[in-house]
């Protein structure tokens, strides 16, 4: 999220409303509107992994996966969010068509402008939401996906995965390696001509 709010408040229908014809895209937050920079071919390609694998993984299970467009509707505090990846199990987010308001799994792509938010102020935000399992952050800039994952006790725990792991997602059992969130992917720098 860029942060450059329209200073007027805005309703949740007209920004709905907004949505729908706007050719850039903007995230809502209890009035305010934040228009959203555009992503790097890198965040682009790992968010891309992850969700064809998600995708490849859920089919038939009633969990569906959706990537980039779709809102996460935190209605306890009258907030959209557009993640990465976002999944929903739960058959009363099928009454929406731009947003979810249970999805039991968020993957955000860290970019150096948004980072700081994805941990802080978007976290506390999802968390929220009663639905959500897991939260998942995947660096662009090395290979570190991060998940904090909700415990019986209502309490999100840290798991950190590096080269040569494989992260198990539990909120929709599945098991994927950190080197295939990366494929395609290398830190070297490119020496151009």
């Amino acid at each position: 999220m860029i942060a450059t709010p329209s200073y007027d408040y805005i309703s949740p229908t007209e920004y709905l409303e907004g949505e729908e014809t706007s050719p850039i895209k903007h995230e809502y937050r209890q009035g305010q509107v934040y228009a959203m920079a555009g992503a790097s071919n890198t965040h682009v390609i790992i968010t891309g992994n992850v969700f064809a694998m998600l995708r490849n993984h859920l089919r038939g299970s009633g969990c569906q996966a959706y990537v980039a467009d779709t809102k996460a509707h935190i209605e306890l505090i009258d907030t959209y969010y557009y993640p990465d990846v976002i999944v929903s199990c739960d058959k009363r987010d099928k009454a929406f068509n731009n947003f979810l308001r249970y999805p039991c799994l968020i993957i955000e792509v860290l970019s150096p402008t948004t980072e700081a938010f994805d941990r802080g102020d978007k976290f506390a935000d999802y968390r929220q939401l009663e639905s959500l399992q897991e939260y998942v952050l995947v660096s662009q800039n090395r290979t570190n996906v991060e998940v904090f994952r909700r415990n019986a006790e209502g309490q999100w725990v840290f798991y950190s995965y590096g080269q040569g792991e494989n992260i198990h997602l539990t909120s929709v059992d599945f098991q994927l390696a950190v080197a295939d969130v990366y494929e395609d992917i290398s830190f070297e720098p490119v020496n151009l001509p």
